[in-house]
């Protein structure tokens, strides 16, 4: 699927001029409180309008001032997840998630009941009421009755906002699920930068009402001229990495890598499953010859690509790790003291206990597309 926005639109005093184009599995709209991803989301949906240009999935035409065209919000199939479930408090879970049905008909229903009740872990919920249920489990059931209107694209805004850290670990996998085994679009608003390095392919970052980048995760992460819009400290990269064979620490979880492998805090995947992960360049240092016999035992092969100033007295120096990027942030003296230089091989060390078993999620399963 693919979603093209190029629009201008007003709210108050707030002014969105916004275009992208994305054909990403689940595409971020990334950016600071007051950026403009709800009103994006709003126009999207088709609650609001814009003020001039158009918004079209597949081709198909959702807007288009030009041409006076705009399609009302219940004939576009679009389904909507909000910050909070905004179930219907008189109505049972399974009488909310029926609900949803009455935006699709017959032939365009694609959404089975029992299919989504399984795959949301729902089945326990269906007699009881909202008011009885924990605020994950009421996202649970909002994004459930979203699916059962069998949308073309769902646009999720900040669904894990109002949750504690332990409510949005246990729904993440929920929304990998939705990404790999619906094969369904999504559109997800956050401001988290964890997990939009965690769960999309595509992100679009939003300053002030305008987009100023929009393309693969990875590729938006490790640009140190973004960094003040991202929230990050300093640069990083998402790698996407195999689970190998156990080895003999029960506690710890093997990742194939190119250059290397990697021992991480014990992770559920299966043997052979693909995982991403985020590596952040606070967490890796380098070594010039043989790092010795040292506590760090992961030891990445890579070749110096850039070396670029960053904060003094920081030095960010950007590798080439068997054809998967990685940045370094060192101090000058630490480049100098090294002899670094584009060009030359090196070792990257990151410490397994700079792992967040949360940071990691299964990678997206390759489209059918």
């Amino acid at each position: 699927m693919t979603l093209a926005v190029d629009i201008s639109a007003r709210a108050g005093g707030f002014a969105l001029d916004a275009a992208f184009e994305s054909a990403g599995r689940i595409t971020a709209l990334f950016g600071h409180s007051g950026a403009g991803k709800t009103t994006l989301v709003n126009l999207i949906a088709g609650l609001a309008r814009p003020e001039r240009g158009a918004i079209a999935i597949d081709g198909d035409t959702l807007v288009d001032t030009t041409r006076g065209v705009f399609v009302p919000a219940h004939r576009r199939r679009i389904g909507y997840v909000f910050q909070e479930g905004r179930l219907f408090p008189h109505l049972s879970v399974r009488r909310n998630l029926v609900y949803g049905r009455r935006f699709s008909t017959t032939k365009e229903r694609w959404a089975d009941f029992d299919t989504i009740v399984d795959l949301l872990g729902i089945a326990s919920l269906l007699e009881r009421q909202p008011a009885g249920l924990s605020g994950g489990e009421k996202q649970r059931v909002a994004i459930g009755r979203a699916l059962l209107a069998s949308p073309r694209l769902l646009l999720m805004d900040e669904p894990l906002a109002s949750l504690d850290e332990a409510r949005k670990a246990d729904l993440l996998p929920y929304i990998e699920r939705l990404r790999d085994e619906m094969r369904l679009p999504i559109v997800y608003v956050s401001h988290a930068i964890d997990e939009v390095a965690r769960i999309a392919d595509t992100m679009v970052l939003l300053v002030g009402g305008k987009v100023v980048a929009n393309g693969p995760v990875s590729d938006i992460l490790a640009r140190a001229d973004l960094r003040a819009h991202t929230g990050q400290q300093e640069a990083s990269v998402v790698l996407t990495l195999r689970v190998g064979a156990p080895g003999p620490d029960p506690h710890l979880t093997t990742l194939e890598h190119p250059a290397g492998r990697f021992s991480v805090p014990r992770l559920d995947q299966a043997e052979g499953s693909e995982i991403r992960m985020r590596i952040r360049a606070r967490d890796v240092a380098l070594a010039v010859g043989d790092p010795g016999n040292l506590s760090i035992r992961n030891r990445l092969s890579a070749t110096v690509t850039a070396i670029v100033e960053a904060e003094p007295p920081t030095v960010e120096v950007s590798l080439d790790a068997a054809g998967m990027p990685l940045i370094a942030s060192i101090t000058g003296e630490a480049v100098r003291a090294l002899g670094l230089r584009v060009g030359q091989p090196v070792t990257a060390l990151i410490k397994s206990s700079s792992f967040d078993r949360a940071a990691f999620g299964p990678a997206a399963r390759p489209s059918d597309a």
